[in-house]
């Protein structure tokens, strides 16, 4: 649909936030009292956050949760009983001030799951999700939405996208029909938009993604791989973070006669993440699934899925216990 720009109040936003969490989940920010920023499902809207740069989660879980439950089954003595999940159940999400990097994501985890076959576990999630998006103010030094293809103020993966004025109200592009089905419902919340301008925060671009795939496209064997991979310690604290990460296992957990098959988030970082039950393992030093973390984002995924694992938040390098930072590998990989 034809964007549409209207300006919601301050006051006005309160009552948005009171009415869609009275009949729906909302996922929202809050400030813990680590300091950290996490999600919350339906906080009290006084204990949102609309002043941070990124919370240390992504938001990725709301369609590709940490653990999630893909079946029950009963052993008999000579078969099994399946029982299936019921996906009607998933509730539906109104995920609020998430980041267009954030919300960017999904489009990519989207060109994961339902690539071939469609995983109807996401695909679920993922018609039942609104996203109220928030487009960014502030940033720091870790961000590098720009060079990936995205800006503070994207509009993709958002339903509405609200910015931030001088003046403290929000302009609310309203995107989608899902967008305009939350605006219609509450049509004395929106106005008309002025002419007053949204505050967007600058982000320099740091490096070009296109010619970091492009070098990468005969650089496998390059000694880079190694050099620049020796304080890595596997913790996989990267992938945990990251927005885009898909990699999962898939375990069963029985007890007697009655079990679950479960999957649950994994990382090519881990030396175990390949092991064959041979003994064999295709990546068996950490400069292997490095260079496999890097390969997949900007050159197996633009090849075969048509979109880029990543978004430029930076979560990885905040998140790093050894400093590993991402652009700065991705600068000097465009430069080898």
């Amino acid at each position: 649909m034809e964007t549409i720009k209207k300006l919601i109040r301050k006051q006005s936003l309160e009552k948005l936030y009171s009415t869609l969490s009275a009949s729906r989940k909302v996922y929202a920010p809050v400030v813990a009292a680590d300091k950290r920023v996490e999600y919350k499902y339906n906080p009290a809207y006084a204990e949102v956050t609309f002043e941070h740069i990124q919370s240390t989660l992504s938001v990725k879980n709301v369609v590709f949760p940490k653990v999630e439950n893909l079946m029950y089954y009963t052993n008999n003595k000579v078969d099994s009983t399946i029982t299936d999940i019921d996906l009607t159940k998933i509730p539906e999400v109104v995920l609020w001030g998430s980041h267009p990097c954030d919300n960017s994501a999904y489009d990519v985890l989207k060109s994961i799951f339902c690539w071939d076959i469609k995983d109807e576990f996401f695909a679920k999630r993922l018609e039942k999700l609104v996203v109220i998006g928030l487009a960014c103010h502030q940033s720091d030094a870790y961000c590098f939405c720009t060079s990936v293809g995205l800006t503070p103020n994207s509009t993709k993966g958002s339903d509405i996208l609200l910015s931030k004025t001088k003046s403290g109200d929000y302009i609310a592009e309203i995107l989608t029909e899902k967008g305009n089905a939350i605006a219609t419902a509450s049509p004395d919340l929106f106005e008309n938009a002025n002419n007053e301008e949204a505050v967007i925060t600058e982000v320099k671009q740091t490096f070009y993604h296109e010619q970091v795939t492009e070098k990468l496209k005969t650089a496998f064997e390059h000694p880079f791989w190694v050099a620049n991979s020796l304080r890595c310690i596997g913790c996989g604290a990267c992938a945990y973070v990251c927005p885009t990460c898909a990699c999962f296992d898939i375990q069963d957990e029985a007890k007697g006669k009655e079990g679950r098959r479960y999957r649950s988030w994994d990382s090519c970082g881990f030396g175990l993440f390949t092991l064959h039950t041979s003994g064999h393992n295709p990546r068996e030093v950490q400069s292997q699934r490095w260079r496999q973390r890097i390969m997949h984002k900007f050159s197996y995924m633009p090849d075969r899925n048509k979109s880029l694992g990543c978004v430029g938040c930076g979560r990885c390098s905040r998140g790093c216990p050894v400093d590993m930072n991402i652009s700065e590998q991705l600068q000097a990989l465009q430069n080898i």
